[in-house]
């Protein structure tokens, strides 16, 4: 065991079976993938870490293993609950999942409906309950799964606690993790969220999260449906320059912009 000082937050959608793509493709992962995935994390001797712990240790308040990596699945699908969550539990391993409080139940409706690809359905009350009580993370995905930054201030407000309100409502324990829809946020968003009650948030933003990053903008490395199993973990095991974007919220952090 070792200090370690970056960890890959992997972010999924839905796991299934789909038809070739050309576009979206992030936005899906093909279950025989996510299997030999899952295989590959075991074989190599990764950890697969809870959200709390990746926050402990990238704080410096925990030593985490060398090979590490955190699981997030965004949107809530019921894909996580028929697919996903019976081949995480055959491990033992924890995984998060950002659920739309306002949308439960629902099936996905954000983007324009695509040729030949249902919309999906979204996690009903009854399985987000069941899977917080397996143990695994339920976290915020807002009420309303809205561009926060071109929102103002109290609307921005209402997404992130009227989510959080009905969340823990829903699984009756404290809900502290928190993904930005669409990668959207700004300064006010950070302010909010730490006001609200999150410990964590993650973001579109590409990279490894280290010591450097505040755990509001916890970059993260998105699994996508043409993912080899060597594209898979190259994403998992390597360095990678940050981007523009991602220096930039850094930069900010290391001026002392937020607390």
């Amino acid at each position: 065991m070792s200090t370690i000082h970056q960890l890959s937050i992997l972010a999924y959608h839905q796991i299934g079976q789909f038809a070739a793509m050309r576009q979206h493709r992030a936005n899906y992962c093909d279950q025989a993938r996510f299997a030999q995935q899952l295989r590959l994390l075991q074989a190599f001797d990764y950890r697969v870490l809870s959200l709390d712990q990746a926050r402990a240790g990238l704080s410096g308040r925990l030593v985490l293993p060398r090979h590490a990596v955190v699981l997030t699945f965004d949107d809530g699908y019921e894909s996580f609950y028929t697919t996903a969550a019976p081949r995480l539990l055959a491990y033992g391993w924890n995984a998060t999942v950002y659920v739309i409080s306002g949308w439960l139940g629902q099936r996905m409706h954000w983007h324009p409906p695509q040729p030949l690809r249902a919309e999906p359905e979204l996690l009903s009350t009854e399985q987000i309950r069941e899977l917080h009580q397996l143990g695994f993370t339920i976290g915020s995905h807002t009420h309303h799964h809205r561009h926060l930054a071109e929102l103002p201030p109290h609307e921005q407000r209402s997404e992130l606690a009227d989510s959080k309100a009905a969340l823990e409502d829903l699984i009756g324990a404290a809900v502290t993790h928190l993904c930005y829809p669409f990668g959207s946020f700004n300064a006010t968003t950070l302010e909010l969220a730490a006001a609200v009650g999150y410990r964590t948030a993650t973001t579109c933003l590409r990279g490894a999260a280290t010591t450097a990053d505040h755990p509001l903008l916890l970059p993260r490395k998105t699994i996508s449906f043409g993912d080899s199993w060597l594209g898979y973990l190259w994403k998992v095991r390597y360095k990678h320059a940050p981007t523009a974007e991602l220096k930039h919220w850094r930069a900010r952090v290391e001026n002392g912009d937020f607390d």
